[in-house]
C-alpha cells in the first residue's frame, strides 16, 4: 500500500495560520471557546488609509483532505469485501462512496500522541472545562431540558449534573459537534493510523467504527457522506462513536427517530444509557469520589494504576494509610485516583464504581473528575441563581 506523502503546506498550515491570527487578536477569549470565527484587531489608521485584516487560508481545507482513491487499497478492498459477504451491501455502492472518501492528514496529525516528557497537569487541563461559559452553559441547558433531564434520572438512576456534566464537557451543549466528514475520518484513521506502539489494535478499532457508520447510516436512511463529527468520527452532543450509537443511543424525545446533533432529548438518553451499559450504579450511597490524604509511609503506592475499575474495599485503603474527608461507605469496591499537577503536589481522590462508569466514556481520570466537577458546578451556580 502506498500512503499520500505527508506534507504540512494545505490543512495544517492553514490551521496554524487560523489559531496565529486568533491568538494575536484582541477578542475575548470566550468567542475562542464558542469557535466563532476571528478576525485580527484593527490597527489604528495612518493618513485615513485603511489597514487590511489578515485573511486565512480557507477552513475548508482542513476538514475536506485530498483525494486518494482509496479503493485502489488493498486493505480497503478487502474490508468492503468483508461489508458485502457480511451484511449484504451492494459491492458498486460501496466503490462509488469510496471514490468519494478524502484522506484527511489533519486528522493524521490529531491522533499522534504528545511528545514524551511533558508532566500532566489536571489544575491546567480542567481550566479549560470548569470556567464560566461552560457553567453558565449548562445552567442554560439544565433550566431549558429540566424535565427531561429528571426523567432520564428517574429512568436509568443517573444524576441531571452527571448528563449536564458529560455533555458540556463534550460540546459545551451542542455548541461545537465537530465539522469532518465522518467516513473521511474514520477512514483515513482505519487504514493509514500514524505508526506508534498500537497502531495495529487503533487501525482495527477505527476499521469497526467505519464498519458501523455504514450500518447505521443502511438503517436510517442517511446519506453517510453527511455526517459530521470530531477528527476521530465522534457524532452529536454526546460525541459516540458510531458503534455506540447502534449500541446506546436512545429516542427519547419520542419523535421516532434518533438525532445526537440536533435533539438534546436524545442526547441526554442516550448518555445516560451509556453510563448504565457501562456499570452505572443506581442509588449508590456516598458522592462519586471523596478528597484523600496518603501517609507518607506510601504503602497505598500499590493501589495507583489498577485499571479502569473499583476494586478494592474501603478498609485496604485505610491500611494503607489513605483517608479520606468523609467516611467510606462499607460493602462497596472502590480505587485510587492521582491527578498530577506538573511540578506541584498531587491530588488523591478514591473514587467509587460510578467515577469508573464515567471513564468508559473517555478513558482518562482527568476527563471523568472534569465531568464530576463540571456537572457540580454548574448545579451549584444554578441553584444559587
Amino acid at each position: 500500500m502506498t500512503l499520500p506523502k505527508r506534507t504540512l503546506s494545505k490543512p495544517l498550515m492553514s490551521l496554524l495560520l487560523s489559531a496565529l491570527v486568533a491568538a494575536t487578536s484582541l477578542c475575548p477569549p470566550e468567542a475562542f471557546a464558542a469557535g466563532q470565527k476571528q478576525s485580527a484587531h484593527t490597527k489604528k489608521k495612518k493618513k485615513a488609509k485603511a489597514v487590511k485584516k489578515p485573511v486565512a487560508a480557507p477552513v475548508s481545507d482542513y476538514y475536506t483532505g485530498e483525494f486518494v482513491n482509496f479503493g485502489q487499497w488493498k486493505e480497503v478492498q478487502g474490508f468492503l469485501d468483508e461489508m458485502v459477504a457480511r451484511h449484504g451491501f451492494a459491492r458498486s455502492e460501496l466503490d462509488s462512496l469510496m471514490s468519494k472518501v478524502r484522506f484527511l492528514d489533519s486528522v493524521v496529525q490529531l491522533v499522534k500522541p504528545a511528545p514524551p516528557g511533558k508532566p500532566k497537569n489536571w489544575q491546567v487541563y480542567s481550566s479549560r472545562f470548569i470556567e464560566p461559559i461552560r457553567i453558565n452553559a449548562g445552567v442554560r441547558f439544565w433550566n431549558e431540558h429540566a424535565d427531561t433531564l429528571a426523567r432520564a434520572e428517574t429512568l436509568y438512576g443517573v444524576p441531571a449534573e452527571i448528563l449536564v456534566g458529560i455533555i458540556g464537557v463534550e460540546t459545551i451543549y451542542g455548541r461545537d459537534t465537530g465539522r469532518f466528514r465522518v467516513l473521511d475520518t474514520l477512514t483515513t484513521l482505519a487504514f493509514a493510523y500514524p505508526v506508534t506502539p498500537n497502531r495495529d489494535a487503533r487501525m482495527a478499532f477505527f476499521r469497526g467504527e467505519l464498519e458501523a457508520t455504514l450500518l447505521y447510516a443502511r438503517q436510517t436512511g442517511t446519506d453517510p457522506l453527511a455526517l459530521q463529527g470530531s477528527f476521530a468520527g465522534a457524532v452529536g452532543m454526546p460525541q459516540f462513536m458510531p458503534s455506540n450509537i447502534l449500541k446506546y443511543a436512545v429516542d427519547f424525545d419520542g419523535d421516532g427517530r434518533i438525532d445526537l446533533k440536533n435533539s438534546p432529548g436524545d442526547a441526554i438518553g442516550s448518555v445516560a444509557a451509556f453510563l448504565v451499559g457501562h456499570g452505572w450504579q443506581r442509588d449508590q450511597p456516598g458522592p462519586i469520589v471523596y478528597h484523600a490524604t496518603v501517609s507518607p509511609a506510601r504503602a497505598w503506592e500499590r493501589y495507583l494504576d489498577l485499571g479502569l475499575a473499583a476494586t478494592v474495599p474501603p478498609e485496604d485503603l485505610t491500611g494503607a494509610g489513605i483517608v479520606t474527608t468523609s467516611t467510606l461507605p462499607g460493602g462497596m469496591l472502590y480505587g485510587l485516583v492521582d491527578l498530577q499537577n506538573g511540578l506541584e503536589p498531587t491530588e488523591y481522590w478514591v473514587a467509587s464504581n460510578n467515577f469508573y462508569a464515567i471513564t468508559q466514556y473517555n478513558r482518562s481520570y482527568f476527563y471523568a473528575m472534569s465531568v464530576v466537577e463540571l456537572g457540580r458546578a454548574v448545579r451549584l451556580t444554578r441553584a444559587g441563581s
